[in-house]
């Protein structure tokens, strides 16, 4: 069975003289970011021909300026201007173009489960898994100073064990204990953090499989703020 996984990419466009707002509800990667002009059709509106004629125009600094001013981040504000990007092309009336994914962060105190789900129809895709202790303050309630001191503490199992057991599954649930990534840091309190994403699984038509042929329904819309796609 050959299964395809698609990611929940968003793209924006936004008019020079205006502002992009990316927004995802959780933690924004920026994948490919253009400010110029590559047709005579995108913020055209009551504009002369003559600032829609360079179609070859692009700032070379598009991607490293959203992405240090987005990444990360839930969201982000950049305003479309040649003051931010610099001018690619004096004369023409540019834009911006934003491709981006939201990904999932958890984060499970030890002695408890981490339960990753996405909706019906997408999967998990495992990033970035670490079981240990990075600072002070999450997962501190209650607990004493000598439990908190150690803030760099990393189970070398982590992404390995996570990326087993949920890759490619709707939804998954693992233990947040020493039992199942070993101790690290022997008297400092853990915990377990995972970035992931959630994307569409679909069988490529006319593989024969026990379900349906075809695509399982995904549809690619994003609701800003939220947290899953719909």
């Amino acid at each position: 069975m050959n299964v395809i996984y698609a990611f929940l990419s968003v793209q924006t466009v936004t008019c020079e003289g205006s502002q992009a707002k990316l927004q995802c509800g959780q933690i924004l990667v920026i994948h490919r970011a253009d400010y110029g002009r590559h047709d005579q059709t995108t913020c055209s509106n009551l504009q002369s021909d003559c600032m829609l004629r360079d179609v070859l125009c692009s700032s070379p600094e598009s991607i490293k300026v959203v992405a240090e001013s987005c990444n990360g981040k839930n969201s982000c504000t950049i305003s479309a201007t040649s003051s931010v990007f610099g001018n690619p092309c004096f004369g023409t009336y540019k834009y911006l173009e934003v491709d981006y994914t939201c990904q999932f962060q958890s984060a499970t105190c030890e002695g408890s489960q981490a339960n990753l789900q996405c909706d019906k129809g997408w999967v998990l895709v495992i990033h970035g898994a670490d079981y240990g202790r990075h600072d002070k303050t999450t997962c501190s309630a209650g607990r004493p100073a000598s439990q908190l001191q150690v803030v760099q503490c990393s189970s070398p199992t982590s992404n390995d064990v996570v990326a087993k057991s949920c890759n490619g599954k709707n939804s998954c649930t693992v233990s947040a204990s020493n039992s199942v990534f070993g101790d690290p840091c022997f008297g400092t309190y853990k915990y377990l953090e995972v970035v992931y994403t959630c994307q569409c699984k679909y069988l490529k038509p006319g593989v024969s499989s026990s379900r349906p042929q075809g695509p399982v329904s995904c549809r690619f819309r994003y609701h800003p703020g939220s947290t899953h796609p719909v």
